[in-house]
């Protein structure tokens, strides 16, 4: 089955890509989901709007990943989040939570993006990754602090 994905889907493609994949996964997957929408020769419109809205949003080129990746290892972000008796916080940041910290402080990044290795649920500094580009990753410092 071929499809055109309408979003990121990991180890198969980004936005805009056509892909060749298994027949239910396509139509018990994908397509239910909104993650890609069946090719068509009419489709191949969507293809080049989908890669325009994609080439605006994502990084110009190395050296302007390389840019971004040096602002936001230069920066630690702070992040309140409410917290118990001992620094134990209630529940976990989440991905969306140190998009948000780091887009307000004037770096936009897209939550998809952000690699946390283990559940941040304690309070202090962690480490996180922000795949930049394709071959830039930065290592973003965020301290946790009580709201």
């Amino acid at each position: 089955m071929k499809l055109i994905l309408t979003q990121e889907v990991s180890g198969l493609g980004a936005p805009g890509d056509i892909v060749e994949v298994k027949d239910g996964y396509g139509r018990n997957f994908l397509i239910p989901r909104g993650f890609a929408i069946r090719w068509t020769k009419g489709g191949e419109r969507t293809v080049v709007s989908i890669k325009a809205a994609r080439s605006t949003r994502e990084v110009r080129d190395l050296d302007h990943a390389q840019e971004i990746k040096a602002k936001l290892e230069g920066t630690t972000f702070q992040l309140p989040v409410r917290a118990g008796a001992g620094g134990r916080l209630f529940g976990a940041v989440t991905v969306g939570d140190i998009a948000q910290a780091i887009s307000g402080a004037g770096a936009p990044v897209d939550k998809r993006k952000i690699i946390v290795g283990n559940p941040i649920k304690s309070l202090g500094t962690h480490q996180v990754t922000v795949k930049v580009h394709d071959d830039v990753d930065a290592t973003v410092n965020v301290n946790v602090v009580p709201a």
